[in-house]
């Protein structure tokens, strides 16, 4: 599998690999105070840069890490999702963050649907997570509208040590038994309030 040849299409969206011109918006999501509350808060500029370069050198090391996320509509980036695990982390996780504009749409459970497909055909594992704020309500909507369930409460490595996120996920049978039975949609979307992680 060539990176260049990663490009997943929904109905609504196009999952691709980060670009250089995304990172406009991608700055504005993580100065966003809300979209970042649960997330350890906004960051300046020259720190979002730093984050964004993290993406497109996961999948070149890793040859996995969130994928760009882009309204066909509009033609615009609304947010980053898909497989993310750094060194550490508690699981196999597809995450998600949008941009404000792009909240209420329906866009993270689509998108993490089409993300997990994908994760679950090209990486081999055997289970997804979700590591949720407790008191992040959007994501946790976004959780148990792709099957999800709390599994377990962990703090988060280093150096994240004192953070506590509950994990949701579920496994590989669980996601397929479950795609199996849905009709329409790969999962059932319903508008969501925000898609911020």
């Amino acid at each position: 599998m060539q990176l260049n040849d990663i490009h997943i299409e929904t109905e609504r969206l196009v999952l691709r690999l980060p670009r250089r011109e995304d990172f406009d918006a991608y700055a504005e999501v993580y100065g966003d105070e809300e979209a970042t509350r649960h997330l350890g808060g906004v960051m300046s500029r020259a720190a979002a840069w730093r984050k964004f370069l993290q993406g497109p050198g996961a999948w070149v090391i890793q040859g996995f890490a969130m994928f760009a996320v882009v309204e066909k509509s509009s033609g615009e980036w609304v947010g980053s999702l898909g497989p993310w695990r750094p060194e550490g982390w508690p699981g196999n996780e597809i995450g998600w963050i949008l941009h404000r504009k792009a909240w209420g749409r329906g866009y993270a459970t689509e998108g993490a649907a089409a993300a997990a497909d994908w994760a679950f055909a090209n990486l081999g594992w055997n289970e997804i997570i979700h590591c949720i704020d407790t008191g992040n309500v959007a994501s946790q909507n976004v959780a148990r509208r792709l099957g999800s369930n709390i599994l377990r409460r962990t703090n988060m490595p280093s150096p994240f040590e004192t953070v506590v996120v509950d994990v949701w996920g579920q496994t590989r049978e669980q996601w397929f038994a479950r795609r199996k039975t849905a009709t329409g949609a790969a999962v059932p979307m319903a508008p969501e309030e925000s898609e911020a992680k």
